[in-house]
């Protein structure tokens, strides 16, 4: 199923949490709402299910209105971030519970809904814990028997609200990996919320990334993290390095230091720098015009991690690089500095 989110408009008072949102989700994509806190992806994922209304704006459904269904009809699967199972069903009733609770029209029979559970069970590798209550499972296997739930009804759509968030670092790690199985199995639409870029990134096919209720852009992983198109992007993706520079007439300078790096076309004025920690690059100094001093240097793995210190107009600013371990960097050491890939982005007034 394909959706269209036309002209969204929600408001929480006078707090406008989603701001005239446009989105198409092609059929079988899984796709990541990614954004901090009160950007508005959560209202946005509760508006397709039908959990909450727009103030305006409109949500097809292959290109249906979906807005005058109710949610049950909507044929919507929905996890929530801390699994909502019934405390008093075991694994396997609280699987069944969507299917025994259908219209009589359209319910199973006793036996198609033990057979259903038991599919399901078996996709989420969890059939030998059937008998179990919530309880006595992990937080992975209780998310995971909250997906086989959502996935019960068949649904058309499968929305997730930050499905991982309540978990530690090392069953997260494995979720994602199994997600992206489980999504190229069962090929159903799917939308997940997260603040997590890591997860958007690894997961997701495609990734829309929203602040203060509005896309700021979208695009596959690569595109988002290679390509980024607002300074925020920049800046919410990835670890960048930020510096305050003036542009004017194609010239870059951090203070009264001019750079050795061109100005993006239609850039003037006061500015932002932005560089990748690893596409920051130590060169001879003087070369490149922009030097700093090493304050602290850490080892991870095949990098070095170093504190620089820069110093501008606006006064000393530490920055932190990413180096290989073969150019030994030194406490003290006054090194260069050369952007390799960078973005420059006019500040907003």
């Amino acid at each position: 199923m394909s959706i269209e989110v036309r002209n969204i408009v929600k408001k929480f008072g006078d707090f406008a949490a989603l701001d005239h949102v446009d989105l198409t989700v092609p059929h079988g994509e899984l796709m990541a709402l990614l954004g901090p806190s009160g950007s508005g992806k959560t209202t946005l994922l509760r508006i397709i299910a039908g959990l909450d209304w727009p103030d305006s704006g409109e949500v097809a459904f292959d290109g249906e209105n979906a807005l005058s269904r109710a949610p049950g009809e909507r044929s919507v699967g929905f996890v929530f971030q801390h699994y909502a199972l019934f405390r008093h069903m075991t694994v396997f009733e609280n699987v069944a519970f969507g299917l025994r609770v259908q219209p009589r029209s359209v319910r199973k029979d006793e036996a198609a809904i033990r057979a259903r559970v038991k599919e399901l069970l078996d996709l989420v590798q969890l059939d030998w814990l059937s008998s179990r209550y919530p309880s006595q499972l992990s937080g992975g296997q209780r998310q995971r028997i909250a997906l086989a739930r959502a996935l019960a009804i068949e649904p058309r759509v499968l929305l997730l609200d930050e499905p991982f968030g309540a978990l530690d670092a090392k069953v997260r790690k494995e979720l994602r990996t199994w997600l992206r199985s489980l999504h190229e199995e069962i090929n159903v639409t799917s939308i997940f919320v997260t603040h997590d870029q890591e997860e958007a990134l690894e997961v997701a096919n495609s990734v829309v990334v929203m602040d203060k209720g509005h896309i700021e852009q979208i695009g596959t992983p690569s595109d988002v993290y290679d390509n980024p198109q607002t300074a925020f992007v920049h800046g919410f993706i990835g670890e960048s390095i930020v510096l305050p520079v003036e542009v004017d007439d194609g010239r870059v300078r951090l203070g009264d230091t001019p750079l050795n790096i061109a100005a993006e076309r239609g850039s003037s004025g006061p500015s932002k720098l932005f560089v990748r920690r690893h596409d920051m690059q130590i060169s001879p100094c003087g070369w490149g015009g922009l030097e700093g001093t090493v304050r602290r240097v850490r080892t991870f793995g095949p990098i070095q991690r170093a504190d620089i210190v820069v110093s501008g107009n606006r006064g000393e600013t530490i920055i932190e690089i990413d180096v290989p371990r073969d150019r030994e960097l030194r406490d003290g050491e006054v090194v260069g500095l050369q952007p390799r890939r960078y973005r420059i982005f006019a500040d907003r007034i």
